[in-house]
């Protein structure tokens, strides 16, 4: 069995003589008659993207346009009235769809800490499918999975894991029990800020031949660049994930010291309440962290605007770093992200030269509150 970083470099090519190394970009919408009819049925850049996602996986892959059109397609395959537990405060885009869904009558939703398995095997008991996100943005809480899913088999109904925080290199849930997997390619597996696109993973073939039908009925399609740029960065996911993640372990122990931070989320410290679950489940404790600052959101803010290489956006995943104060949409705030929490993913930079930028921001709050 070839190690994950051999397989993220050789998953998805071609194989035949004289084939070019490398999948060629497709931009195709016809094709003539006896193969893929029309655009929106395929795409060798899809094809070669899903097969590379598909091997780390241990799964079927579909790819989307977007994150939120993987998402679509999960929560679409329910029939109205489907009982849908999703842990409390997922990613604000997911909870968007969620509520509008739950708002409509097309689905009762009950939102609950699925971190904490006691109350997830209270609330699993008639419901249709679950919904977890490990870790969770911009928590970073960190689920167990293989609990989870027993307890959610057992209940009768389906887990379905957003894993982009981890990507297909730190942790895949489908081997440790989970019916379907959803990432945002967009982040980690692009790694670049060049692009949209979303992932859905299922183990059973018959459910990714649905998530392919929905694809094709809804127009949910990736483009021929999108795919090809995704594969060409997931061929550099091992490297750079492993560069981002030392760094953000440096970064989050040098930021629990700073007394401008009251408080630091990353898995791999031993005060995260999922450190245990994390070292189990995952390969590494990943590239994302949160932390909270002192004082109140327009110090928070200060930080964020006071960071020179780090870059004040939203999204994640790229080769560069960027904080984010969560809660300054309204959505997050309603699910209880705190008003104070910066969201970091780190980048590729050197991590003296992030820690140098991160310390100045803070210690600017100190000397000025």
């Amino acid at each position: 069995m070839l190690h994950p970083d051999t397989v993220a470099v050789t998953a998805g090519r071609p194989h035949g003589p004289g084939d070019p190394l490398n999948v060629p970009l497709t931009p195709a919408s016809t094709y003539r008659a006896g193969g893929v009819v029309y655009g929106r049925e395929g795409n060798p850049s899809w094809t070669a993207l899903e097969e590379a996602v598909g091997a780390l996986e241990g799964g079927h892959a579909t790819a989307f346009a977007s994150g939120l059109a993987a998402t679509a397609s999960v929560l679409d395959t329910l029939p109205v009235g489907a009982v849908v537990v999703a842990h409390r405060g997922p990613y604000h885009g997911v909870g968007e769809q969620l509520a509008e869904r739950s708002h409509r009558g097309q689905i009762q939703l009950r939102s609950v800490d699925l971190c904490d398995l006691s109350a997830a095997a209270a609330a699993v008991p008639g419901a249709d499918l679950v919904w977890a996100e490990t870790p969770s943005n911009p928590m970073v809480d960190v689920t167990d999975v293989a609990g989870l899913a027993n307890l959610t088999h057992r209940a009768g109904a389906r887990l379905v894991v957003d894993s982009t925080f981890a990507s297909p290199m730190l942790q895949q849930p489908l081997l440790l029990g989970a019916d379907v997997v959803v990432h945002s390619g967009t982040k980690l597996i692009g790694g670049h800020s060049d692009l949209l696109l979303g992932l859905v993973l299922a183990g059973d073939r018959a459910w990714a031949e649905r998530f392919e039908q929905h694809r094709h009925d809804n127009g949910a399609v990736p483009g021929a660049l999108e795919t090809f740029l995704a594969l060409r960065g997931l061929r550099t996911l091992p490297v750079r994930l492993s560069r981002m993640q030392e760094s953000a372990a440096v970064l989050a122990d040098r930021l629990a010291g700073h007394p401008a931070v009251t408080r630091v989320r990353y898995p791999g410290r031993d005060d995260h309440p999922g450190h245990a679950v994390a070292a189990q489940q995952m390969s590494g404790f990943g590239s994302m962290l949160s932390f909270d600052t002192i004082g109140d959101a327009a110090t928070a803010d200060a930080v964020t605007d006071a960071l020179r290489i780090v870059v004040h956006a939203t999204s994640l995943g790229g080769v560069e770093t960027l904080a984010e104060r969560r809660a300054r949409y309204p959505a997050e705030s309603d699910r209880g992200t705190p008003p104070t929490l910066i969201r970091l993913s780190v980048g590729l930079e050197h991590p003296a030269d992030l820690w140098a930028d991160l310390a100045q921001a803070l210690d600017g709050v100190l000397h000025n509150g």
